[in-house]
This record gives structure tokens, C-alpha cells and sequence, in this order.
């Protein structure tokens, strides 16, 4: 029996795609295997872990969770998009000076996340950066690290205003 396929147009990183994809593609799937783009990560498969997060049409989304068809005509951002467009450089290094990452499996989802909860910084609560980020799973971290550079780069971006 032969895999049905659609092919479908799409903008990933600011960069025009057209590929003909199997319709039960996952999006994460497309775009590790197809693109090349291995920042995110397949964990669960079920929408539960973040290791899979991505940008659809500025919403963050479980890629695991989205057909690759299902985004045809959509903007995709992954982190190596965000990476390139220097919006998480601060984000990045304070993730490196306050150790929030060891194995760095859930890195780019939690970095992702994160972001959106950076995309208009306002004074925040540990609490509530915990709950933005709940639902990524960090194994390693404990998440405090995490959450300390989350912290320190909305006070920064604050400062800076």
C-alpha cells in the first residue's frame, strides 16, 4: 500500500518551504527530518513533556501534537530560528551562567516557552515563570536554575527597558 503525501508551502525561520510531505507526518518529525532543524526534540510523542515546542503563527505549540499538513500556509519558528534572530541571545546566556541546563534535552522547548513569556516582560513572580514553564519537564535541573535565569532576564530586560 502506497503512503499518501501532500505536498505543502509553509514559512519555517523566514524561510520559504514547499515539500511534499505523508499526511501522518508530525510537524516535529518534518522538521528534524526533512529540514534538518534538531533543536527540537521527540520525547513523549504525546504533547506532555515540551521537548517539542515550537512557534506556529506566534502561538507555542507540541509539534508532536500537529500534522506537517496541518501547517501548510503557517509560520513556524524553532529555536534555531529564535537563535538567529539574536531574540533569545540574553535568555541564552543567562541560561549559561546560572547553569539552567545539563543534559539540554528539554533546553530548547523550555527556551521557547520562555521566550513567550518574554515577548512583553512585565514585573513577574517566581510562581508564575514556574507556571508558564510547567508544562516543560526538566529531569535534571530541578528546575530552580532554570527558572533563576528566566528571572534575571525579565529583571534585565526591565532595567533596560
Amino acid at each position: 500500500m502506497k503512503e499518501e503525501t501532500l505536498e505543502i508551502s509553509l514559512t519555517v525561520n523566514g524561510e520559504p518551504i514547499t515539500k511534499t510531505v505523508p499526511v501522518r507526518q508530525h510537524l516535529v518529525d518534518f522538521l528534524r527530518t526533512d529540514l534538518g532543524l534538531t533543536g527540537s526534540h521527540l520525547g513523549c510523542e504525546h504533547g506532555v513533556c515540551g521537548a517539542c515546542t515550537i512557534r506556529v503563527d506566534g502561538a507555542v505549540i507540541r509539534g508532536c501534537l500537529m500534522l506537517a499538513v496541518q501547517a501548510d500556509g503557517a509560520d513556524v519558528v524553532t529555536v534555531e530560528g529564535l537563535t538567529e534572530t539574536g531574540e533569545i541571545a540574553d535568555l541564552q546566556k543567562n541560561f549559561v551562567e546560572r547553569n539552567a541546563m545539563q543534559c539540554g534535552y528539554c533546553t530548547p522547548g523550555m527556551l521557547i516557552t520562555a521566550a513567550d513569556l518574554l515577548k512583553n516582560p512585565t514585573p513577574t513572580t517566581r510562581e508564575k515563570i514556574r507556571a508558564h514553564l510547567s508544562g516543560n519537564f526538566c529531569r535534571c535541573t530541578g528546575y530552580h536554575a532554570i527558572v533563576d535565569a528566566v528571572e534575571t532576564t525579565i529583571n534585565k530586560r526591565l532595567e533596560e527597558g
